[in-house]
This record gives C-alpha cells, sequence and structure tokens, in this order.
C-alpha cells in the first residue's frame, strides 16, 4: 500500500515495544508463537525472535508464566513500572518553560561502588539531565518529582541530595545548555526520524481520512497489518527520544531546533493508526488463545 520504512532496530527493542503496548496488564502473558507471527509480519524469523525472548529473559526484562498448560510470557514487575512511567513522557510530554526553574543533582558514590555511580549517571541521562560538572547535573524543575521517585526505586536515593534555583547571572543560557547537553547529535537523531516520518501523517490521511475511529470501521485485514508494520517501528525508534531529549524551553535551544517538528509528526501519526495497528496485534493474540486453548 505504501512505502515502510526501516529504521535499524534490534528484534529485542521491538519485542519490549510490542509487550509494553499490547501485553502489560494482568493476565496478559503472550506466548511466542504470537510474538513469532508479529515479528514476522515485520520480516523477522523465528529463530531469531526465540534467541531475542531468551535474551531478554535472562536481563530479566521477561519472566516466564504458564496459563492453560500453555509457556508464556510477560514484561518484569521492574520493567512494567518504568513502562507505566514512560507514558507520559513519550505521549503527552511536560513542557518547560524559562520560569520552571532548574533542579540540580549533587551525588557522591564511594569508590569502592564505582559500578553503581555508572548506573547512577545512566539513571540521571536517562531522565533528561546534563552534566554540569562531576557530581553536579542539572535539569528543568519538572522532572524533580519523577526523578526522586526513579532513584529511590533503583536504591540511589542515599547518593543524590537534590536542590531547586535559578540562574541569576546575566548572558544567554544556548551556550551553557550546549555545554551541558550533546544537543547536535540529539538535534541529528531528530532529523534522522523526521526523513523517515516527516511525511507519516499526510501518506496514512490520504489513505485513510484524518478521523481514527472513522479510519478503523472502514479498514480491513490488509491496512491494519500494514499499520501494524509501519507504527511498531516507528514507537520502537521515537521512545528512545523522551529519554535522551531534556525537554528544555525552546529559547534555550538552537535555533531550528528539530524536536518540535519530529514530536508532532510522531503524535500525528500515533493518534491516526495506533489503534489500526492495535486491532491487527489483538487479531493476532486472540487468534493465538483459540489456538492454545484446550
Amino acid at each position: 500500500m505504501m512505502t515502510i520504512p526501516a529504521p535499524q532496530v534490534r528484534h529485542q527493542q521491538l519485542i519490549v515495544t510490542i509487550y509494553g503496548l499490547y501485553s502489560r496488564n494482568l493476565g496478559d502473558a503472550m506466548p511466542v508463537s504470537v510474538l513469532i507471527e508479529m515479528l514476522g509480519d515485520l520480516g523477522y524469523d523465528a529463530p531469531g525472535v526465540r534467541s531475542s525472548v531468551s535474551r531478554l529473559k535472562a536481563k530479566g526484562v521477561l519472566q516466564s508464566v504458564r496459563a492453560n498448560n500453555v509457556a508464556k510470557y510477560e514484561l518484569s514487575e521492574q520493567v512494567m513500572d518504568v513502562f507505566h512511567e514512560g507514558d507520559q513522557r513519550i505521549f503527552a510530554p511536560e513542557a518547560s518553560n524559562p520560569e520552571s526553574g532548574w533542579v540540580l543533582a549533587i551525588f557522591s558514590v564511594p569508590e569502592s561502588l564505582r559500578k553503581r555511580r555508572h548506573q547512577l549517571r545512566t539513571e540521571l541521562s536517562g531522565l533528561g539531565f546534563g552534566s554540569v560538572a562531576s557530581g553536579v547535573w542539572i535539569a528543568p524543575a519538572t522532572v524533580l518529582d519523577q526523578a526522586r521517585k526513579r532513584l529511590e526505586t533503583r536504591g540511589f536515593s542515599q547518593f543524590v541530595d537534590f536542590f531547586r534555583g535559578d540562574y541569576l547571572l546575566d548572558g544567554p543560557m544556548r551556550p551553557k545548555v550546549a555545554h551541558w547537553w550533546d544537543l547536535t547529535a540529539l538535534d541529528e537523531q531528530f532529523g534522522d526520524f523526521l526523513s523517515l516520518y516527516g511525511g507519516a501523517v499526510q501518506q496514512w490521511s490520504a489513505l485513510v481520512g484524518e478521523d481514527p475511529g472513522d479510519a478503523l470501521t472502514a479498514s480491513t485485514p490488509e491496512l491494519r497489518r500494514e499499520a501494524f508494520r509501519y507504527y511498531i517501528p516507528m514507537l520502537t525508534l521515537w521512545r528512545r527520544f523522551p529519554y535522551r531529549d531534556p525537554s528544555l524551553p525552546l529559547e534555550y535551544l538552537p535555533e531550528g531546533w528539530k524536536g518540535p517538528a519530529a514530536r508532532k509528526a510522531f503524535l500525528s501519526t500515533h493518534r491516526l493508526i495506533a489503534p489500526l495497528a492495535a486491532a491487527h496485534a489483538h487479531e493476532l493474540i486472540h487468534s493465538g488463545a483459540r489456538l492454545a486453548a484446550p
């Protein structure tokens, strides 16, 4: 029906996206056979899917359960919490503004716990913090509550003190934030996303109209499958950005910053084709459940 972009994403990333979308509630464990069929739609073979499931299980991302004497997998509780937390950032990010102020995270981790120090830096970076100096990280104050909760859950709160404040010296903020965050690399990644999906909503609107409900009602199995093949890799690529983008006020960002355009392209396309993709996924899940029924 249309050319479907092929971003560079791995089996494991696609599997986590699928579980996060369609198998995150109690009783929603999914058998590997259904996952193989879904990944088959995306062009991946069964051995690769099985290998990726084994790796995700070994990493503690997936856990095995049995239902009606059928072996299934579900997201681990810890990963489930991350998905619930991430929904707000992925689908409805809270924008910051200059009046929001800043939060500083000051941390000190003993040398004997060097590995934990690296893990803490990774957590702060994933929350949108930038590095000011050794042990000093900064972010818009809007992330404070989420950061405190996340670090407490991960066992890092004992190493970190948070402070809220404002920038008091004269001078532009753009050079400062360009030093604290690698905005050039992030803007290039937004550009790469736009090169793949910048025209997505126009293409899909021309095909199905602009009303998601009407599109779903009039859809065929083939159309729903195409939407699934389009949507899953797009979401998998997009869901990295909310954990890299600090959501800084536009006044502090470089001229021509591509973040807003990329976000608009994703959210507009998500609104239109996510229901179609979900309908295809649930058809496969229900078909698999019927085949597995005793």
